[in-house]
């Protein structure tokens, strides 16, 4: 991950409709969502919906899978997790001081969810 990658990253996810989008389809991983489902559940237009998941897409953040007619987007939680890391280790230099807390913070957050319902 270098610092372009993740100004488009972060950039695709300044948006509400995107960040709405995208927090979605965290909550619905491993399985998908259809694109019209998404536009739905989002409450904006179809092409509307298009063009934020091509935003996205760009960016690296979801991905589409045809499936017959439909094509169900899912996060990708590796670029997801570069982007994280990226900020994490640029900003925090290595500096257990800066780091420890916040990922303290995190960890909770972020357990299965076989341990706890929300994150």
């Amino acid at each position: 991950m270098d610092e372009p990658q993740t100004i488009a990253a972060l950039a695709a996810l300044a948006q509400t409709t995107r960040l709405r989008t995208f927090r979605l389809l965290v909550a619905r991983e491993p399985e998908g969502v259809p694109a019209g489902e998404l536009a739905r559940l989002v409450d904006v237009p179809q092409n509307t919906m298009s063009a934020h998941l091509a935003t996205l897409s760009q960016a690296g953040l979801v991905r589409g899978e045809r499936q017959s007619r439909s094509i169900i987007y899912r996060v990708d939680l590796d670029r997801f997790r570069a982007v994280m890391l990226y900020l994490l280790q640029d900003c925090c230099g290595g500096n257990a001081n800066l780091c420890g807390p916040l990922i303290s913070d995190l960890t909770p957050c972020c357990a299965p969810r076989e341990e706890t319902q929300a994150c």
